[in-house]
């Protein structure tokens, strides 16, 4: 009896911890640093379920990869600002397989936004690139590794997945989560260019974390988009918000929506 009362209580403090910690993550979408356009987005990237569901608080440390813009930083900025800590892992110039003037351009951009806004300035910015041995934090200090709609695979396949794998894995405290967003390739679409198209089989993720070392957790389906074929001219970069086909087809594109996401939980063994 006492083993069960135990356990409700434990159920009953964990789910309290996660409503709490939505609340703050509902509070950060609102700050005033987010721009109008990538609040639009919301209901496309459902930010506020993500984090959640990968178990970020206000007290996380929180490795982003490739931030690009900033908008996830956005959000875990002013989330992490009083308690916890935030890396954000930018392009580096030791990776060749991306233009050197689209990383410089990319890294400019991204500085110039981190200086904008008094919220940014606890925001640590790193290095990642696949095929580099970079540390984008700490060894072992992190709690929460996000990789969100990342294609590492258009570099050098399975070598550029494995490397940042092991490159997560080492930066993440034992217990602690990966989460990953990534666009997700139909069974029936095996046998085509992956690179080419942006999309990976979600059994990919999951083969190459465990011989990583990881555990797999939990997966979601909130980003799957049915209506997304997987199979674009241009690949995922068909889609919006990039619409890399321009005004061709444009209008089909938009009411497609954002590419086809899986939503992978990984953690890192405690012991």
């Amino acid at each position: 009896m006492l083993t069960k009362l135990l356990n409700v209580s434990l159920l009953l403090l964990a789910s309290s911890a996660c409503f709490i910690a939505r609340a703050d993550i509902s509070q950060a979408l609102q700050h005033e640093a987010r721009t109008d356009a990538n609040k639009l987005r919301d209901t496309a990237r459902k930010p506020e379920q993500t984090l959640t569901f990968f178990e970020v608080t206000p007290q996380s440390t929180v490795v982003e990869i490739w931030p690009g813009s900033g908008w996830y930083t956005e959000v875990l900025a002013p989330l992490l600002a009083e308690q916890g800590k935030l890396y954000a892992a930018h392009f580096s110039d030791k990776f060749s397989l991306l233009p050197a003037d689209y990383m410089q351009k990319g890294r400019a951009d991204y500085s110039a936004k981190l200086a904008a806004h008094p919220v940014y300035k606890n925001v640590t910015v790193t290095e990642f690139a696949p095929l580099a041995g970079i540390d984008i934090a700490p060894p072992a200090s992190a709690d929460v590794v996000l990789s969100i709609r990342n294609q590492f695979y258009i570099f050098d396949g399975e070598t550029s997945l494995k490397h940042a794998l092991a490159n997560f894995y080492r930066a993440l405290k034992p217990g602690g989560v990966l989460g990953v967003v990534a666009p997700r390739l139909p069974d029936h679409l095996l046998d085509t260019n992956w690179k080419e198209s942006g999309y990976v089989p979600e059994q990919l993720w999951l083969d190459l974390a465990k011989q990583a070392g990881f555990s797999f957790e939990a997966r979601s389906d909130m980003l799957l988009n049915p209506q997304d074929s997987a199979d674009h001219p241009a690949g995922i970069w068909s889609l919006p918000p990039t619409l890399a086909g321009g005004e061709k087809d444009k209008a089909r594109y938009i009411a497609i929506g954002e590419v086809n996401q899986m939503v992978l939980k990984f953690r890192k063994p405690a012991n």
